[in-house]
């Protein structure tokens, strides 16, 4: 199984031209019937090996970080965050294995932020400081290692250090914490969003960035949303059922035109959750969420078959110069 990493990285070496390798990628989107375009395709486990390496890893970085806890909890979190590199030059830089980058990644970034967090106990601005150096270690692992999901990694960290330093320095901020949110959702979607725009064809790396990338500014966006409507309370009326449908369905349109499925999946939950509430308070009571996920679930398989045709509407309504930026409906 070959990756459009390993395809690119055959053109760079020369054994194959570019002329052929868009050939070979038309020619399987043809063979699917669906463009690859369509597809928003993330490469996670090639093999069964992926999975045996990230239980192997997750075995030792827990062990190391047990032992090292038991002289300082920095310690031990300082261990993973080294055994975590080591590990990834070998599984991840020689060995090219996606699911083991995912996960080194995740305890390298993660075990710096909680290092930090243990060194600067006390310290006022602990939370930030940690936070900044977490960004900090994402941006000297993708220099390294160049993991898609790093990226979306650091923009999570620098996101929790300006929200932690504007709480710190404004505590009353914490009443303002969804609009932070949703205001940190949309300048991370708009990164995602120029990260799609340098590779409107997704065939690069770069498109693999900006899927991680949407993933994280989907429920920064959709949490704020639902609970500024009130669909977060356990009184939900039909009123409410009808407003969190026309969401779903403004969040659908976006997701059409930008190709993204993150967005719709982040609201997905809220849906549920408020129709199988309504059910129960009309009395469908044992059959309330069956009933929501028979309805929703067969409208997204639907959609999901007719997607491309979806797009081809949806993008009727974006203007032109917008549209030339975003990934082509066929």
């Amino acid at each position: 199984m070959y990756s459009e990493e390993d395809l690119d990285s055959a053109v760079a070496a020369g054994i194959v031209t570019a002329e052929s390798a868009a050939a070979f990628r038309a020619h399987v989107a043809g063979l699917r019937r669906t463009p690859a375009v369509d597809e928003e395709h993330f490469r996670l486990v090639s093999s069964f090996n992926d999975i045996f390496v990230v239980i192997a890893s997750l075995l030792l970085l827990t062990s190391v970080s047990w032992i090292g806890s038991t002289v300082k909890p920095w310690i031990g979190t300082l261990a993973a965050c080294a055994t975590a590199w080591a590990l990834a030059e070998f599984f991840v830089r020689k060995r090219r294995m996606a699911l083991p980058a995912i996960v080194l990644l995740v305890a390298f970034v993660g075990g710096t932020f909680f290092t930090f967090l243990e060194l600067l106990d006390g310290a006022g601005l602990r939370f930030a400081i940690a936070s900044f150096v977490a960004a900090v270690a994402a941006w000297t692992h993708w220099k390294r290692f160049r993991v898609p999901i790093t990226v979306a990694a650091g923009a999570g960290a620098l996101v929790g250090t300006a929200i932690a330093m504007l709480l710190y320095w404004v505590p009353t901020a914490i009443d303002w914490i969804s609009p932070m949110l949703f205001a940190a959702g949309v300048v991370v979607f708009a990164f995602a969003l120029s990260w799609d725009a340098s590779d409107i064809k997704r065939e690069t790396r770069r498109t693999d960035i900006a899927f991680w990338l949407h993933l994280l500014a989907a429920p920064l966006l959709v949490h704020p949303i639902f609970k500024a409507i009130g669909m977060l309370s356990s009184h939900t009326t039909a009123g409410e059922a009808l407003l969190a449908a026309a969401v779903y369905f403004v969040l659908a349109l976006v997701s059409l035109s930008v190709d993204r499925r993150a967005l719709m999946v982040s609201a997905l939950g809220y849906v549920l959750y408020v129709f199988t509430d309504l059910l129960h308070k009309t009395g469908v009571v044992s059959l309330g969420f069956a009933l929501t996920a028979l309805i929703i679930g067969s409208a997204l398989l639907l959609l999901s078959a007719f997607w491309q045709k979806s797009r081809v509407v949806a993008l009727r309504w974006i203007p032109a110069a917008i549209a030339a930026y975003l990934p082509p409906a066929r």
